[in-house]
């Protein structure tokens, strides 16, 4: 079972692999994904850097329960977190804003329902650096949503 369970941790498929690659990742950055799921990107974040924080939010507590159980390793090590939250309800705790944020596949950022995606970009404005950036899917791989008028 160990075994079988380290194979389906390292696994990440193409797409997201190819989306893990479009970010801009380097040492030293802090990263929320919003809709982590399953933690599968975040786990490839933390295990491609060594001086790195990532905190993977899902509204789901289910897959927030799958993501800590199968990212105990990354986790241990502090630069992997995961909390149970809806993005249009976050808010960020403490000091520390995110130098980035991304969303693959998130109902709250498809244009579906403007009011709540409102209230997400604003959160997400609030929880990023002056400078930080938002990306969501839909671009090649990637676009990038300019969320200034959010701040």
């Amino acid at each position: 079972m160990y075994m079988l369970q380290n194979r389906m941790k390292s696994k990440i498929s193409k797409r997201l692999e190819e989306i893990v690659n479009a970010l801009p990742l380097k040492e030293g950055i802090r990263i929320l994904e919003i809709g982590c799921g399953t933690g599968v990107m975040a786990r490839e974040i933390a295990n491609r850097l060594n001086d790195v924080y990532v905190l993977g939010l899902d509204r789901s507590a289910k897959a927030i329960e799958q993501a800590v159980s199968m990212s105990r390793a990354e986790i241990a090590t502090g630069k992997l977190h995961f909390q149970k939250a809806a993005i249009e309800e976050f808010e960020l705790d403490g000091d520390h804003p995110f130098d980035f944020a991304f969303a693959i596949r998130v109902g709250a950022l498809d244009g579906r329902h403007p009011e709540i995606e409102h209230r997400a970009l604003s959160n997400i404005a609030k929880a990023l650096k002056p400078n930080g950036k938002l990306f969501i899917d839909g671009g090649s791989p990637l676009q990038e949503i300019d969320i200034r008028k959010y701040r």
